[in-house]
């Protein structure tokens, strides 16, 4: 392997699929791999992501193990049950930002006692466009200077157990309407005029990486922000001043791979200022790493790519994983404080208390990209506490409906408007009925006596809910 190779595997941070370190990822590590990314398909237990992350520490002490943990409605430790942690919506509304910082701690100390070292968290995105898909609750809010603090507060409770923050997505995914998984979204507001603001903050807060955003920003330049120079460097490094890790985002999401393809997406990617190139969503195979090492190698041939950015990248990965082994890592997590920050999350009015038996309809809500499939609702949480559940599909006729207190659960219904002609049409028939809404609470229903937004469909939000109903 060359030097320049070295360099290039060294900016690369693939996923992988499997409970075990295939082969070529102990190998590739062993080689100088800069890091890899655990998803939720990598997970079982604690105990076996454990072993997991011992093992490519085993293989390479410096590898950063990265995962996306941000709590609430993404969570990778807990995917099969749903975080133990309201996510940055519910942490917002809460207001408290020594509660915030209380989570950012608990999650970094849960981190670091799996042996991961790179959370690619917090959302720093101010959500100004309430037909976001894919931020949504994911954001502290919609107001800017709110989102700076509590970003802030995260990122420090975080890192003080000992585990690196990554502020996503720079320079702001909040104001748009396309998933960037499936397309480009275009930010047509200046992101100096408010969604730079939580960056600012991050960073003086000592975030030691930032993600970049596959979206077109006008304001700023022509490119797609991951490999845009204006962006990257620009904007990032020469007017912020951050002096950090940049990764970007999923290279084969479609914002930035549709009409370049992943390995050209790497090259211009480094050559605009990011360090690290994750992958591995999709793309989870040694095949991937190959060619992103390949392109990098050919564009030094070329000149396209200077050996000096390459180094520079390297370096600052380097420093990162420096920055993990200098500091002790936290590893006793105050679980408690998730049901805390849920109940303090949540916002509820009308004649809540439900008795012994209740029909609960959950409206189907898809998954984004981002979350994957993860359990939501209220009614496992009530059936928890005693309550006689009767689960109904969202099409039953609402003459079929059991005759106890009808509780609707939704997700987002601001954005589902075939949803809310049936939920109107229920509160009609049963005006009684209680809405709780585990989205962002956009839209209340007109005959919505009874209502609770819990900001987020954490397993928590979940049982934050059902305490109010079933006291």
């Amino acid at each position: 392997m060359t030097e320049v190779e070295r360099l290039a595997l060294r900016c690369v941070f693939p996923g992988f699929e499997g409970t075990r370190a295939p082969e070529w990822v102990l190998r590739r590590a062993a080689q100088g791999l800069g890091g890899a990314v655990v998803f939720a398909r990598n997970v079982a237990t604690r105990g076996q992501l454990v072993s997991l992350t011992a093992e490519l520490h085993g293989a390479r002490p410096e590898l950063l193990v990265a995962i996306d943990e941000e709590g609430g409605d993404v969570t990778r430790l807990e995917a099969r049950t749903g975080s133990s942690y309201p996510g940055n919506l519910a942490l917002g509304y809460a207001g408290d930002l020594s509660l915030t910082r209380d989570v950012g701690v608990a999650v970094g100390a849960e981190l670091a006692a799996v042996g991961v070292d790179l959370n690619l968290a917090p959302v720093a995105d101010v959500n100004t466009n309430a037909e976001n898909p894919i931020i949504g609750v994911r954001s502290f809010g919609s107001n800017a200077a709110d989102v700076a603090r509590h970003t802030a507060a995260w990122i420090e409770g975080l890192q003080s157990a000992g585990v690196a923050a990554c502020a996503k997505h720079f320079p702001g995914h909040g104001d748009t309407a396309v998933d960037s998984h499936l397309d480009l979204p275009v930010v047509h507001e200046d992101p100096h005029h408010r969604a730079l603001e939580p960056f600012v903050a991050a960073f003086a807060a000592g975030a030691r990486a930032v993600m970049s955003a596959h979206i077109l920003v006008p304001a700023v330049d022509d490119a797609p922000g991951t490999v845009s120079r204006k962006v990257m460097t620009g904007l990032l490094r020469d007017e912020l001043g951050f002096e950090g890790m940049a990764i970007s985002d999923g290279l084969e999401m479609h914002g930035v791979s549709h009409g370049l393809g992943v390995a050209e997406g790497a090259v211009r990617a480094l050559v605009a200022g990011c360090d690290a190139l994750c992958i591995g969503g999709g793309l989870a195979d040694e095949g991937v790493v190959e060619d992103i090492v390949a392109a990098l190698s050919a564009a030094v041939r070329q000149g396209r790519l200077s050996e000096q950015r390459l180094r520079e990248a390297a370096g600052r990965i380097d420093g990162l994983a420096a920055w993990r082994q200098a500091h002790e890592r936290m590893r006793e997590p105050d679980r408690a404080v998730g049901l805390v920050a849920a109940r303090r999350g949540l916002c509820a009015s009308g004649d809540l208390v439900v008795g012994d038996e209740a029909t609960v309809v959950r409206f189907p809500a898809p998954a984004s990209i981002a979350a994957g499939e993860v359990p939501w609702g209220v009614a496992a949480p009530r059936a928890a506490r005693g309550v006689r559940v009767n689960e109904v599909d969202a099409d039953a006729p609402a003459h079929h409906l059991p005759m106890s207190r009808l509780v609707m659960v939704v997700r987002d219904l601001h954005r589902r408007p075939e949803q809310q002609q049936l939920v109107e049409q229920l509160l009609e028939l049963r005006p009684d009925s209680i809405v709780v809404e585990m989205g962002v609470p956009v839209y209340r229903p007109r005959g919505a006596r009874a209502y609770i937004a819990t900001h987020g469909s954490a397993r928590v939000c979940g049982e934050a809910a059902a305490e109010v109903l079933h006291p």
